[in-house]
């Protein structure tokens, strides 16, 4: 930081001061590997603390060292609290969560109040379904740190010449990542505040929604839509109006006399279902959930402790207060029967939670939890920002007791910094404008860097209609994204690759059936984030942290570190160094196409890469084509993950990873696989070997693993 700036700043911060609290001396202690904690005088455990952010409480491993000078200044002003860092000349910011806007966070203010925001229109689009009170930071020199607010208070982040932490609540804890690459501070953030939990391989398909699909058979015209024009399709959703009367844990006889029915007829065709639940529990005496909740005393208090009531979809509702454990325990338990049906997965919806004549769309501040077992009570203005999360976490583990044998997927919209422990989530109700899907990269990607490695947005746009052309556009780059959904928001067109005539039909086809090809890898991905931290997608700067061209990019993206995806409508986009090569997954010509994605391949990689399948059901790792991409020497490397693709015996050890080594020799590339580590039986393999070179294609016969050569093309 220069020193006129750094004088301004400290000016700026003795100003505040001045005007109201003096700045508080602090306690600071590492928690880990140059992680530093650091207190304000004021701190009062009992309004902050447990976290809900990180894992498990951070334990002091000793003092901080000398030589450390990024150092937090806390102050106060009437009824707010503040955390603030000097920002040096040249750092580039990022994560803060789900936000709008670009990549960079540079310049940004954002509000950390989780919001129900239609098309992204409430506060500019600067107030969201999530809050994630962390940054990521990066240096000239491609070092990196990272600051953990560690409040959910409803606050503010404002990122210019400093980082400011504005809470509302009272003073609050910081936590300081120092590393020698973003990438590892990413990783670092991840042992603090969890990784995401391998999610089972049917919720890395494409899937498809609609609010709504109603009646059963037009949710199984759909599938069968799916399977007769030979698209890939792995879920079909269930909005709201599978409900009776929009009561939850409901189904309407009418239009849903058979869930059970209507889940086999899925399963029989390979493919899954996921049903809504919001949080909102009708008030209605006769109903079995609002009577037995009523019963138990497990709603949110209003000011007065009475029971809060706010209108919501069934019209006046009750909201579950999930502070309290006993709360969160009845809530698990509603999930028995209801996954009885059939039924895959499950959807948070509405878990700000949205009130409709609420202010800001939701609760009162003043509106009083009561806490249980480790949260104690507090008001609402403490505990709104991660209603969703001990929300999906109660319902996460409803699910595990109703289905122990099978990995959990749950979708959310609503989350906190911590909240990708319990399941995944989407950007909210976007809109089918090119504007949101091309900012669909950046937010995505500062989700990815904030901990959450598995979320997506709705492809093809939620609200209003879609355009053909922009369909085509979207499905094609939006099926590399971590989660992959279609979906439509009732009153607008239908929104499946068929309904937009045979040209973007064809363009649908082609981007899925690129994705399902790449499933071995995409796994492999979602492995690696599971037990490492590093996200699925990220940003392209992370090819060469160095490169400060590189550090704006967000019209392309990595998929991986071996992969970059540079959609057809960015033009003149900037790629890292290197050679990068085109690669044709299933035979397109992504160069001469008016919609496909183009797919560079790094340099010195092996993908693995499987056969077409109509859905997951039909996923196979017996024969796999490995597409090479040598680097300079000749040399290049890859991996697989296997296991069961679904239910927890890889915990055991019930799983396995394959390496491949490919070196040339006289113009001969031959590639070593091996099964390096994990007890699970895979299938015996067969393998064809793909060279990608920058002017010619080398493709062997099918191979078996000792067999693995092939002559390239002079």
């Amino acid at each position: 930081m220069n020193k006129l700036k750094l004088s301004l700043f400290m000016l700026f911060v003795a100003t505040i001061a001045s005007a109201s609290t003096k700045c508080d001396p602090i306690r600071s202690k590492f928690i880990g590997d140059q992680i530093a904690i650091f207190y304000p005088s004021n701190f009062d455990p009992a309004a902050n603390l447990p976290s809900l952010a990180f894992v498990k409480e951070p334990v002091e491993t000793g003092d901080i060292s000398k030589d450390w000078n990024f150092t937090p200044s806390f102050y106060a002003t009437g009824k707010e609290t503040y955390a603030t860092f000097p920002v040096e000349k040249g750092i580039s910011l990022y994560g803060t969560g789900e936000v709008t806007g670009s990549l960079l966070r540079n310049g940004k203010s954002i509000e950390l109040w989780n919001t129900d925001t239609p098309g992204y229109q409430r506060v500019n689009g600067n107030r969201l379904y999530h809050s994630h009170p962390w940054v990521l930071g990066v240096r000239e020199d491609g070092t990196a740190f990272g600051i953990i607010a560690d409040n959910t208070w409803k606050q503010k982040l404002i990122l210019n010449d400093s980082i400011r932490f504005i809470s509302e609540g009272p003073a609050f804890r910081v936590v300081v990542i120092e590393r020698k690459t973003p990438q590892e501070v990413v990783m670092a953030l991840t042992d603090l505040v969890g990784k995401i939990n391998l999610p089972p391989l049917w919720s890395l398909g494409y899937q498809q929604c609609r609010w709504s699909y109603e009646p059963d058979s037009r949710a199984k015209e759909v599938a069968e839509g799916f399977i007769s024009h030979k698209i890939p399709c792995d879920v079909i959703w269930f909005d709201i109006d599978y409900m009776d009367s929009f009561r939850i844990f409901t189904f309407d006889k009418t239009k849903f006399p058979d869930p059970r029915g209507m889940n086999n007829y899925l399963h029989d065709r390979g493919m899954r279902s996921v049903w809504m639940i919001d949080p909102g529990v009708k008030l209605e005496k006769g109903y079995s959930v609002y009577d037995e909740g009523k019963k138990q005393d497990n709603w949110v208090k209003d000011a007065f402790r009475k029971d809060f009531v706010g209108p919501v979809w069934p019209g006046n509702c009750v909201f579950p207060d999930f502070t309290g454990r006993k709360t969160r325990e009845w809530w698990s338990g509603l999930y028995k029967n209801f996954m009885a049906t059939g039924i895959d997965g499950v959807w948070n919806d509405m878990n700000e939670p949205s009130v409709f004549n609420g202010p800001d769309g939701t609760m009162p501040t003043n509106n009083w939890h009561r806490g249980g077992g480790d949260l104690p009570a507090g008001p609402h203005l403490r505990y709104h920002n991660v209603y969703g999360m001990l929300m999906v976490q109660a319902t996460m583990e409803g699910i595990l007791k109703a289905n122990p044998d099978k990995r959990p997927f749950i979708l959310s919209r609503s989350g906190f910094l911590g909240s990708h422990r319990y399941g995944a989530t989407w950007t909210g109700d976007n809109l089918a404008i090119v504007e949101h899907m091309k900012m669909s990269i950046p937010m995505s990607i500062n989700l990815s860097l904030s901990g959450q490695a598995f979320n997506g947005p709705d492809i093809g746009g939620f609200g209003q209609n879609t355009s053909p052309e922009l369909f085509a556009q979207w499905m094609s780059m939006g099926i590399f994204f971590p989660f992959t959904r279609g979906h439509a928001c009732k009153g607008t067109n239908n929104k499946e690759p068929w309904n937009f005539g045979p040209v973007v039909e064809k363009a649908c086809q082609t981007a899925i059936n690129r994705r399902y090809r790449l499933m071995p890898y995409i796994y492999t991905l979602f492995h690696e984030a599971a037990t490492t931290g590093m996200p699925v997608m990220r940003p392209t700067f992370f090819a060469d942290i160095k490169d400060l061209n590189l550090r704006p990019v967000d019209d392309n993206f990595l998929l991986g570190s071996d992969l970059l995806i540079i959609p057809k409508w960015a033009k003149n986009s900037l790629i890292p160094k290197g050679n990068w090569r085109v690669i044709s997954i299933n035979g397109e010509e992504s160069k001469n196409d008016e919609y496909q994605a183009d797919v560079l391949q790094r340099e010195g990689t092996i993908i693995p890469v499987g056969n077409l399948i109509q859905s997951t059901a039909k996923y196979s790792t017996d024969s796999l084509t490995l597409f090479v991409s040598l680097d300079t020497n000749g040399k290049a490397e890859g991996s697989l993950y296997e296991d069961a693709n679904d239910g927890f015996e890889y915990t055991k050890g019930e799983y396995c990873i394959w390496t491949f080594n490919a070196d040339t020799e006289d113009n001969i590339v031959s590639v070593v696989a091996k099964q390096l580590k994990g007890k699970f039986k895979s299938k015996p393999k067969l393998f064809k070997i793909k060279v990608i070179e920058n002017n010619n294609v080398t493709e062997s016969s099918w191979l078996r693993p000792n067999q693995l050569k092939v002559r390239l093309i002079n």
